[in-house]
């Protein structure tokens, strides 16, 4: 069995979830990882693995990584964390005890938004660490030299990178969660935000990527995104150019995701001409 946080059904591991592994028979349960309550009550006497993503995307939840380990080891399952949005950088999930990190290296380990491919990492040898390198072996799902090349060389400037685009991203998630046309701001580095202490304890940094909801409904947030002259309209995150997407829109019916909400991926431009953008976008 699968314990793993609520994914949207169109998001990769929730299609992956949903339509290939559990018709072949896994039994997996969506849950709210940032509740331990929920995760207890969750894991049953078949749970082999839980699957948590922090932050989370598009939402920005923390989950505590440590407290999820120690429910696991109790039930005997693995933990393998998805830290995409923090990166290795800001966030060391290994070391908090999972046994398994996740990472997109077409987001900003490959840094440049020119890449596709993932990367797992194992915490030490095992039996299942074994398999997962048969099955890599085996069925063919291994990345192309070129791939690798361009995710090697993005990691030389990653932790350069990560530290501009997080400073970046509190400065505008500041200005947004003052701005009398934003609704509410997703962003750990807020004090507000009800994970900032946990964040604060388990990343080294917040992170470039925050979500906000403006004011009004669907349309009013996608005429924000049309006017923005320097943050590109785009679906990814994790690159060196500012990118906006209208979140629920190129999610499926029956997606959480509210309506109203814009995720902000910030790059290396200067902030203050982010702000700016954003500011005549919003006005």
């Amino acid at each position: 069995m699968l314990l793993t946080k609520e994914p949207t059904s169109n998001t990769p591991i929730g299609k992956l979830i949903r339509e290939v592994f559990i018709p072949w028979g896994l039994e997996a349960a969506f849950i709210d990882m940032t509740d331990l309550d929920q995760v207890h009550k969750g894991v049953q006497a078949n749970t082999r693995l839980i699957l948590v993503e922090t932050p989370s995307n598009p939402l920005l939840k923390i989950t505590d990584i440590a407290a999820v380990v120690e429910i696991a080891r109790q039930a005997g399952a693995w933990v393998l964390c998805d830290s995409t949005v923090a990166t290795p950088i800001l966030q060391q999930p290994l070391n908090l005890g999972a046994d398994l990190a996740l990472h997109a290296t077409t987001k900003y380990l490959g840094g440049h938004s020119d890449v596709l491919g993932g990367v797992l990492v194992a915490r030490q040898e095992s039996l299942l660490w074994e398999r997962v390198r048969f099955l890599q072996r085996n069925g063919g799902a291994v990345p192309s030299p070129f791939e690798c090349w361009l995710a090697t060389r993005g990691i030389d400037t990653l932790p350069y990178r990560m530290r501009t685009q997080a400073e970046n991203a509190l400065k505008i998630a500041h200005f947004l969660n003052g701005h009398p046309q934003v609704e509410k701001v997703y962003y750990p580095g807020l004090p507000e935000h009800p994970g900032h202490q946990l964040a604060a304890r388990q990343m080294t940094a917040f992170g470039g990527l925050l979500s906000f909801q403006v004011k009004g409904d669907q349309s009013h947030s996608m005429q924000v995104a049309a006017r923005l002259r320097l943050i590109t309209r785009a679906t990814s995150f994790g690159g060196t150019h500012s990118l906006i997407e209208h979140r629920a829109s190129i999610e499926e019916p029956g997606t959480t995701t509210p309506e109203n909400l814009l995720r902000l991926s910030i790059g290396l431009e200067h902030p203050d001409d982010l702000i700016t953008d954003l500011d005549q976008a919003l006005t």
